[in-house]
């Protein structure tokens, strides 16, 4: 038994120095200290020896043990101090290479117009309302002059999350919304910036677009204020050198009701191939607003009147910047962004 511990004492300091990392340090303490490691083995036969043996070869197996210990201690030590070492090699920065160039973000093109019309309003005025996104069938429809199963609903196909509420298809409900609010308080000048929904995805719709929606409510307001507020937000937005043209339309909630032209900002009104020839390019639609729609909001319609205009964002940004494809705008290619 003695010959057997100073075997198990010589192949485990071996095996110990030549352990080249942790784990297989592990092993070894495992193969040689473990529950069923060699030395343990060895203990357990001490059973078969006599009286007088027995202290003398516990003693020995004890001094292996502690000498195995001390062996892996140190063993342990010294691979620790060589893999912190390998690491803060591995992380030690070459302060001489050149460094990486922070990627500067760009704003969108869509916010930029958004802002841009923004600040032209609030220049003349006006003050931002805002409105919720999931609306209820009232002010989307019927507070807008839109009455069950009135035939003008077909012109928005909605997308509905229960029968009396849906995804707003434009932002004019914030139009009664805010009029409840104020009622019957003059002079309401109001522009509602936001998202609205239809079902539609081509090269000129999509399913989430932006709207920028206006009005003004006072006494004695007519058509020639709507054309003088809007010639004024076009030649802010396009230039000087805009024109502005009304023509005849229908809107449920506005009468009379008219479509907004610009004169062509490729050609100024001669006639192109971006403007199909007429010189004109349309950007909004207008009216003044119902009389049914002011009393429905608590204002007296034989007191005050009210214009009301609705813009798209995404058509305003197309025509200031000459973009042909709506899709471009939502794609987030970063080589479209970064002219911008």
């Amino acid at each position: 038994m003695r010959e057997q511990l100073a075997k198990i004492k010589s192949q485990a300091a071996v095996a110990v120095q030549e352990a080249g990392d942790l784990n297989q340090l592990n092993e070894v303490r495992v193969k040689f200290l473990g529950k069923k490691g060699e030395l343990t083995q060895v203990l357990r036969g001490m059973g078969g020896l006599s009286a007088a043996e027995r202290p003398i070869i516990g003693q020995l197996a004890n001094e292996v043990r502690e000498f195995l210990e001390q062996q892996l201690e140190d063993k342990q030590a010294v691979l620790k101090e060589g893999a912190k070492a390998r690491q803060l090699a591995a992380e030690t920065i070459d302060i001489t290479l050149p460094g990486r160039p922070v990627l500067l973000g760009k704003r969108h093109p869509l916010t930029t117009v958004l802002d841009e019309i923004k600040t032209i309003f609030l220049g003349l005025g006006f003050e931002i309302e805002e409105g919720p996104e999931v609306e209820t069938d009232y002010y989307n429809f019927e507070a807008l002059n839109l009455p069950k199963e009135h035939p003008a609903r077909d012109m928005q196909d909605s997308f509905y999350i229960t029968a009396e509420t849906l995804l707003r298809t434009h932002t004019s409900p914030v139009q009664p919304r805010t009029m409840e609010k104020k009622a019957p308080q003059v002079p309401v000048k109001v522009i509602a910036p936001g998202k609205v929904y239809r079902r539609d995805d081509d090269a000129t719709h999509s399913p989430m677009f932006h709207q920028v929606e206006g009005f003004i409510i006072d006494k004695n307001i007519s058509f020639s204020d709507l054309k003088g507020t809007l010639l004024t937000f076009s030649r802010q937005m396009f230039g000087e050198d805009r024109e502005i043209r009304l023509r005849p339309s229908f809107f449920p909630f506005t009468e009379p009701s008219a479509e907004v032209d610009i004169s062509c900002i490729m050609c100024h009104g001669k006639g192109c191939r971006v403007c199909s020839g007429t010189g004109w390019l349309e950007i909004l639609g207008s009216g003044m607003i119902h009389p049914r729609v002011l009393s429905m909001s608590g204002y007296d319609p034989q007191e005050v009147t009210g214009f009301a205009f609705g813009m798209g964002v995404e058509r305003i940004t197309m025509l200031k910047y000459g973009i042909d494809d709506l899709r471009l705008l939502f794609e987030n290619d970063l080589r479209f962004l970064g002219q911008f």
